[in-house]
């Protein structure tokens, strides 16, 4: 059980819910300014769906990269992965990775009942069922398959687009039953916090995954370049959460404690200081749990903000 538990990677699970937590948040304070009904089935079943989108991830990167070589090369014990060193099989992988497909996908009709089909919102129902399975496919798709499109440096763009734009944005869907174009600041936010993290990862891994090719963006820019790149990421997300505040009008009504999440410029000003110090790939291992809380505080300052300091 201990090895199940380690290649699920409890660290990840932080960043997956932060999207949720905001898009769900953000929905909850507009419904209380329309006088609307709230639904915390919803919210729990979101984060059930999003927790088992992320196992499965997880499991399946495992799977990809094992019987690819890849995470032989890695001598890091930190970079290590359960089928790589052979605590789990391939074979029990690859069955842990269709469990997990199934339960994700059950859950997802589960959820959607909730959200629309109780409500006879037919349309909403079937489009949300097939961006289920498309999370199910990119989840598996990282590392398996003829050509992972982690191994052809897209994966930034698919953490930022599924991790970022439809997590927050699905979320929020499912309470209003339509979309905002402002919505896509804070989701942007998140989704660039989530390529931040992956980044690091690859930056981390930058040197075994080039004997092993798989060419991540990272490895792409090489070393220096991915810095850069990586401090870029981890400066936007709270700029474009705070003109997100101010285009909602928040700092002209008064209502300041909303701003509560700015707290957040000195420990993220102090970490990408420390990141920028690192030279040698692996010390940037303690960094990824570090974003990923990080993210998740913010999604929570922000969702408190909203709804419960005033």
């Amino acid at each position: 059980m201990t090895d199940w538990i380690k290649a699920a990677r409890l660290r990840t699970l932080p960043l997956s819910m932060s999207g949720i937590i905001l898009g769900s948040f953000i929905a909850r304070w507009r419904i209380n300014e329309t006088s609307g009904t709230w639904d915390w089935k919803i919210f729990a079943m979101a984060l059930v769906v999003t927790l088992l989108y992320q196992i499965l991830s997880n499991f399946a990167n495992d799977y990809g990269d094992g019987i690819k070589g890849t995470d032989q090369l890695r001598v890091n014990e930190a970079e290590q992965r359960a089928v790589a060193s052979g605590r789990i099989t391939a074979t029990q992988m690859r069955n842990a990775v269709i469990l997990f497909s199934i339960l994700s996908l059950v859950a997802t009709i589960a959820l959607l009942y909730l959200a629309f089909f109780r409500e006879n919102l037919m349309k909403e129902f079937y489009t949300f069922v097939a961006l289920g399975v498309a999370c199910i496919l990119a989840a598996i798709g990282y590392t398996i398959g003829k050509k992972p499109y982690g191994y052809l440096g897209l994966g930034d763009i698919m953490v930022f687009i599924f991790f970022g734009l439809v997590s927050v944005c699905g979320s929020y869907f499912l309470f209003t039953k339509h979309f905002d174009w402002d919505l896509l600041l804070p989701a942007t936010a998140v989704g660039l916090l989530s390529a931040a993290v992956l980044n690091l990862n690859n930056m981390r891994d930058i040197e075994s995954d080039a004997a092993s090719g798989k060419k991540t963006l990272a490895l792409r820019l090489g070393f220096k370049k991915a810095m850069v790149y990586e401090i870029i990421l981890l400066q936007l997300p709270l700029l474009l959460i705070l003109v997100f505040m101010m285009m909602n009008g928040l700092h002209t009504q008064g209502k300041y404690y909303a701003f509560i999440f700015f707290i957040l410029m000195l420990p993220m000003t102090a970490l990408r200081r420390k990141i920028m110090q690192v030279t040698e790939p692996r010390e940037l291992d303690p960094f990824l749990k570090q974003v990923g809380i990080l993210t998740l505080t913010m999604a929570i300052l922000v969702a408190a903000g909203l709804n419960y300091f005033n």
